[in-house]
């Protein structure tokens, strides 16, 4: 058989599977919608436009309970990006650092840096999500003793006060009797999510960032020896670059666990996506639309980030074969 024709006997057969999946989904839609009907069960996303009447602490905008269900469910959205850009920044760049320490020569370092991966990685994400809550939230101070880390800067019960730019100006935090005022906010609930999520991530990432320098051969590593570099120029000259084309699949896998996992917000009470759709369903009964919502969401995020992998995983091959 031809190539050109296999090729299209492939296609054909991925367009038979999906049409198969396509009718079994409708399928299935179709008896839950028949069966909720029989049961008196209201459905549809008509929901969507009726005022919310619930408050959202905190976010990227503003949320009024009169807005509507659908500008809850795009706060939580924003709230989860919100958490999860910044700690998968932060992820990737403590998990390289961490990594790279693993292969070290000082022993005290490349000890510290596997101990930090084996207990961070045995330890499920949810404990320490309560136990870097429970620390922020029980072991600071209140806002009138709040630790001031650098000038404007404050750390306490209530979260960290950062200066900002507000109204065309800069805010900067003030200490105040019974909270610190001016400046951006970060609540306790952030703090821990953010903390837990990229400390976590970052010891997986440590891994494949170990596997991925070590799988360059070793005579890459004795040319550039030969050559007189050093081991931090031969680093960041030959190894790294070689192994970066092979890191980007399993980074960006963590990167897409990292997203997932902040769906356990909803443990510690931060209002991201997961915990306005649960909200939501108390509130209207719509649990079949609530969680379609969330998966769906969930599902985009992943394909684009998995689009953003391959595009990038390309560029890199190519730049190496040029």
């Amino acid at each position: 058989m031809s190539a050109a024709r296999t090729g299209r006997a492939a296609w054909l057969l991925q367009i038979a599977l999906f049409a198969a999946l396509a009718a079994g989904a409708w399928w299935l839609a179709g008896t839950a919608a028949e069966e909720m009907r029989a049961r008196g069960i209201r459905s549809g996303f008509d929901f969507f436009a009726q005022p919310a009447g619930f408050w959202i602490s905190e976010g990227v905008f503003e949320f009024d309970p009169a807005e509507s269900y659908l500008k809850a469910f795009a706060a939580g959205l924003a709230n989860t990006l919100r958490v999860a850009l910044p700690a998968i920044a932060a992820a990737l760049l403590l998990g390289t650092l961490v990594g790279i320490g693993r292969l070290a020569r000082n022993p005290l370092l490349r000890g510290l840096c596997t101990a930090y991966v084996e207990t961070l990685r045995n330890i499920p994400l949810l404990l320490q999500l309560f136990t870097w809550y429970y620390l922020l939230t029980a072991m600071l101070p209140p806002a009138a003793e709040a630790i001031e880390l650098l000038p404007h800067v404050f750390l306490g019960s209530g979260g960290l006060a950062l200066p900002w730019v507000a109204d065309g100006g800069l805010s900067l935090p003030q200490r105040g009797g019974f909270a610190i005022t001016g400046g951006a906010h970060l609540s306790p609930e952030y703090l821990a999510l953010f903390i837990g999520l990229t400390g976590y991530t970052a010891a997986y990432i440590a891994e494949s960032v170990r596997g991925g320098l070590q799988s360059v051969s070793a005579g890459q590593r004795q040319a550039a020896a030969a050559l007189g570099l050093t081991p931090r120029q031969t680093l960041r000259l030959v190894t790294l670059p070689q192994a970066l084309p092979m890191l980007v699949p399993p980074l960006a896998n963590q990167s897409l666990n990292l997203l997932k996992n902040s769906s356990l917000a909803v443990a510690i009470g931060y209002p991201e996506l997961v915990s306005i759709a649960n909200t939501t369903l108390n509130q209207t009964g719509r649990a079949v639309e609530c969680i379609a919502v969330v998966l769906a969401v969930y599902l985009l995020l992943c394909a684009v980030g998995i689009a953003i992998a391959h595009a990038l995983e390309s560029r890199l091959r190519h730049w190496e074969r040029a």
